[in-house]
């Protein structure tokens, strides 16, 4: 028996990964069995400068989580598996894999989603999020046979992603709905100016 509480955190993304971060460097890890749960197929990697995937094409070169992390800390990592039930009452989460774990203290952190407008032809063929690394891979696979592309989105991911479509050498579109490119950072000077950049 162990006098440790059983912390789970559901989503290994930044946010969690932070947060297991943060409780080893305070000295509070001890306290704790650590189990975090993934559904994606590694462990937590940098989503803010996702977009540099496209020079190295490595998810290596995102990685947040240092060689020996978990188990230098004692921490069980679960990748590729999504939690699909909590049961508040029993204390317990169910997964896709058909596994339960238990837990004292659970924390969720499972991120954002892209929004995707509800418009006809959202769900075809080709129509990809910004989101995850397979979404990179998907969108690079797709670029091969393809000559053009279209970003809906005008703010600053919607560019990175146009830039990263232009760089695959697709002809690039940017739909965006406000009436300026990145209408929450600039000004309408500002995004006029910018408008004129990205046109260039």
């Amino acid at each position: 028996m162990t006098d440790k509480q059983r912390l789970l955190i559901i989503g290994n993304g930044p946010v969690g990964h932070q947060f297991i971060e943060s409780i080893i460097e305070s000295g509070q890890g001890g306290q704790f069995d650590i189990t975090v749960i993934g559904e994606e197929p590694r462990p937590a990697y940098d989503r803010v400068h996702l977009t540099a995937w496209f020079e190295t094409r490595e998810a290596a070169s995102l990685n947040m989580v240092k060689e020996g992390f978990y188990s230098e800390n004692s921490i069980t990592a679960l990748t590729h598996e999504k939690v699909i039930a909590i049961d508040r009452a029993a204390q317990t989460v169910s997964t896709d894999k058909g596994e339960q774990y238990a837990y004292d203290k659970l924390i969720l952190a499972t991120g954002s989603f892209p929004f995707v407008p509800p418009v006809p032809g959202h769900d075809r063929k080709n129509c990809f999020v910004y989101r995850t690394i397979e979404d990179l891979e998907a969108i690079t696979a797709a670029a091969a046979n393809a000559k053009v592309g279209a970003v809906v989105g005008g703010g600053l991911l919607g560019l990175e992603a146009a830039k990263a479509i232009m760089d695959l050498g697709l002809k690039t579109h940017v739909i965006e709905f406000a009436p300026r490119l990145m209408a929450v950072q600039v000004d309408e000077g500002g995004g006029a100016l910018l408008r004129r950049k990205i046109e260039d």
